[in-house]
Order: C-alpha cells, then sequence, then structure tokens
C-alpha cells in the first residue's frame, strides 16, 4: 500500500514537473523569438526612416517645379507608403509583419523615383528590385555578378555605385546588421531576416539567386522549435532527477 501510494506521488509529482517544463520551454521560445525580432525591428524602423528623409529631401529638390497630376499622384503616393509603413512598423509582432512594412517602403521609393523623373522631363524609371546590398540605395539599375563569401556566384540587382565597385573588384556598401558580437551583411543575418528581404524583393520575377543559398546563410537565426525542443530536453532531466530523488529511501 506504501509502494503504491509513492507511485502514485511520484507520478503526480512528475506530471507537475511536465506541465511546468513544458510552460518554461514556452517562455524561454518566446524571449528567444522576442530577441531575434529585435534587430530586425530596429533595421525596419531605419528604413522607415531613410525613407522619410527621402522624402525631406524630395520636397527641396522639387520646390518652385510645376507638379503635374501625375507628378502629384506620385507624390501623394510616397507619402502614403511612409505613413503606412510607419503604423505597420509600430504594429510588427511577428517576423512575418516585417515583409509587409519592407513591400510598403519599396513602393513608396519607387514612387519617389518616379516624381523625380515627372519634375525633371524624365522617361518613367524601369520598375526594378531595390539594390540587393542595401534595399535603401533605391531601385537598382543594372544587374552585376557577386559572389559573397563561401557563397556562389549570382547575378544581383544593384545601384549604379556598387555596381561601380563590384566591377571594379572592389567591396560593395553592404548593409550591415549585428549576429552575437559579430558585424555581417544583412544575407547573412539568419532567417530573422527572411521576411526583410522577401518584401522588398518577393515581387520580382524571376528572382532564383534569392532563397538559394545567397541569402540567409543561418548565421544566428534561432529555431523555435529546436530551442523548444532543448528545454523540453533539460527539463526530462530535471524529471528523471526529481523521480531518483522521490524514489531513494
Amino acid at each position: 500500500m506504501i509502494d503504491l501510494l509513492l507511485v502514485l506521488l511520484a507520478l503526480a509529482a512528475g506530471v507537475g514537473l511536465l506541465g511546468w517544463v513544458v510552460r518554461l520551454s514556452g517562455r524561454r521560445a518566446e524571449e528567444a523569438r522576442a530577441a531575434e525580432l529585435a534587430p530586425v525591428r530596429q533595421l525596419v524602423f531605419e528604413d522607415v526612416t531613410a525613407l522619410g528623409t527621402e522624402l525631406q529631401d524630395l520636397d527641396a529638390e522639387i520646390a518652385g517645379h510645376h507638379l503635374d497630376a501625375g507628378a502629384n499622384a506620385d507624390y501623394q503616393r510616397a507619402l502614403d507608403a511612409y505613413e503606412a509603413a510607419k503604423t505597420a512598423g509600430d504594429a510588427i509582432t511577428e517576423p512575418s509583419q516585417v515583409e509587409d512594412v519592407t513591400k510598403i517602403i519599396e513602393d513608396g521609393r519607387y514612387a519617389v523615383a518616379c516624381v523625380q523623373a515627372r519634375v525633371h522631363g524624365l522617361p518613367l524609371p524601369t520598375r526594378r528590385p531595390p539594390c540587393f546590398f542595401d534595399p535603401r540605395h533605391g531601385p537598382s539599375t543594372t544587374d552585376v555578378a557577386f559572389t559573397p563569401a563561401g557563397g556562389t556566384r549570382r547575378e544581383v540587382p544593384a545601384c549604379a555605385l556598387d555596381a561601380e565597385r563590384v566591377l571594379a573588384g572592389a567591396e560593395p556598401d553592404a548593409r550591415q546588421v549585428m549576429v552575437g558580437t559579430r558585424r555581417v551583411p544583412y544575407w547573412q543575418g539568419g532567417r530573422a531576416y527572411q521576411p526583410y528581404a522577401q518584401g522588398y524583393y518577393g515581387a520580382f520575377s524571376p528572382m532564383d539567386w534569392m532563397f538559394a543559398g545567397l541569402l540567409f546563410s543561418g548565421l544566428g537565426g534561432f529555431d523555435a522549435l529546436g530551442g523548444l525542443g532543448e528545454g523540453i530536453g533539460e527539463g526530462l532531466g530535471e524529471i528523471g532527477e526529481g523521480f531518483g530523488d522521490l524514489f531513494d529511501f
């Protein structure tokens, strides 16, 4: 009878410990996801701010110029994109939402380019993906062959300045992000940055280089399921120790 009671107590303790481990693992996974999202959100906020600066520069550039209906429409489109990007950026709680913000920014930046072209009597720019090396550089002007460190040589869209650098054998002006204590190009930042790039480049086809090894090499990317599994594994170890204590008479 005493043995049965001890077994029941041990089982009850085990169930309690398992529930605690699952809750602890869930908290750890949430904390890890939040830590992973924080630098990407910061990156997006910097991009929204950059678009706002471009709009201020645009105001100075078009001052004194007559805006026809097309230029006015594009100008309003750029302003609306900026406001929408700010609102969407403030509402980010999940990595997938980052894609919506960068998609809006890309559209706003193209609208800025259209206003500039109309005001200066130039043809409207061809809708091209942003510069691969840093989307803040604006729409690309050409494609260049680029080989990232440890990667495969591929054609990527580039702004005029970065294309010139690459063709001269120099390093492009790549957007840097922090992975641990290291500064790396955003495409080596891990899967957390995938939605960031998808919003900028996903609408353009073909983009076979996008997710085929050039972007998101996995440095610093957090695997939520892996983290959860690791936490449960640690907790089960603790449960095992707890059972050992219970049966150690």
